[in-house]
């Protein structure tokens, strides 16, 4: 039976079937934003890629050492993110990273249960001030799920 924590995890890694959907998007839909002010689908790919990335590289180590999660602030992260996916990096190599990325993080995230359901502290707060769930990389993982989900709606209404 699979439990609660590994469904979310799961769920997770399902996002990469999607994404697989958007190989050869035309490049000038690629980079657009798609609304006035917004990422374009290749700036907010690159964003899912980098927050996984820093789970991998900063905030498991981190709950590992016996730390709480620190998030960096997110429009300064998320710059980078952008001027990445404008850097000349072609769409199918981006998307191939992004799944390399989240599948090696689901991995992780599967053989490493007691890091992911640890109640840690999330930027020194205990629990989410809006549902008052205590912070755990469980508990990160289904708000990115959430998170993800945002984006795919945004993308689908510009195909």
């Amino acid at each position: 039976m699979i439990s609660l924590g590994e469904n979310t995890i799961l769920r997770y890694n399902e996002f990469t079937e999607w994404t697989d959907t958007l190989h050869n998007i035309h490049e000038k839909i690629w980079l657009q934003p798609i609304a006035e002010g917004k990422a374009s689908v290749g700036e907010i790919i690159s964003h899912l890629k980098n927050w996984d990335t820093y789970l991998i590289s900063t905030i498991i180590p981190a709950i590992k050492n016996g730390e709480g999660m620190v998030f960096p602030d997110f429009d300064s992260f998320n710059k980078i993110a952008y001027e990445y996916a404008r850097s000349g990096i072609s769409g199918n190599f981006l998307l191939d990273e992004f799944k390399q990325t989240r599948t090696k993080l689901v991995e992780i995230l599967l053989t490493e249960p007691d890091v992911v359901a640890k109640h840690v502290t999330a930027n020194g707060i205990e629990t989410c001030p809006h549902t008052g769930t205590p912070y755990s990389l469980l508990y990160i993982i289904h708000e990115f799920n959430d998170h993800d989900n945002h984006h795919k709606n945004q993308i689908l209404t510009v195909l």
